[in-house]
């Protein structure tokens, strides 16, 4: 893996932290001022690492994160598009998330992570059905709208649009894992 790829990797990652921590919950249609938005409106001034530090449902990415050793990467300047699963998302792993986080396994974690990281900023609203992201592992994910929701290869974007210094987190309810092959 390319020292390039790392960085991107450690970026996504760092994004979805920083979303995590702006989202609270799924049901966040308020007229008023959330606690997501206001955290959303101070990530521009931080790289994604530091934003998904400050997201308490992102604790588990940032872990999985230093685990994979991509923290310098994702603190790197980018833009990247991070699809940064919640904690709720790693929980559904069960055993699988322990055997990862094992120094043994820090290759296939890392190749984990860069799956959910995109080169480029991508907002929600430049997100459109059926389209084609590569992604900094190298493989592909397919965005879908239907209905005002929109998924990256079946998970559901819970929080889009969280803003970091070095691009934009979207957090999402399902940890992707990359076909194998």
């Amino acid at each position: 893996m390319t020292k390039r790829t790392i960085l991107l990797v450690a970026s996504v990652l760092a994004l979805a932290l920083g979303i995590a921590a702006c989202g609270g919950g799924d049901d966040e249609t308020t007229g008023s001022t959330t606690a997501t938005e206001e955290k959303a409106t101070t990530a521009t001034e931080e790289n994604v690492v530091a934003v998904a530090q400050q997201t308490p449902d992102l604790s588990t990415l940032v872990k999985a994160v230093s685990a994979a050793g991509l923290v310098e990467t994702l603190e790197e300047p980018g833009p990247y598009t991070v699809f940064a699963p919640t904690n709720k998302a790693f929980e559904a792993l069960g055993g699988t998330l322990d055997t990862l986080l094992e120094p043994q396994n820090k290759a296939e974690l890392a190749e984990i992570l860069t799956y959910h990281v995109v080169p480029g900023e991508l907002t929600s609203s430049e997100l459109s059905d059926g389209q084609k992201l590569k992604t900094v592992q190298g493989d592909t994910l397919e965005v879908r709208i239907a209905g005002g929701e929109v998924t990256v290869n079946g998970a559901r974007v819970v929080t889009p649009d969280v803003e970091a210094s070095n691009g934009v987190v979207h957090v999402i309810d399902e940890v992707l894992i990359p076909p194998q092959g």
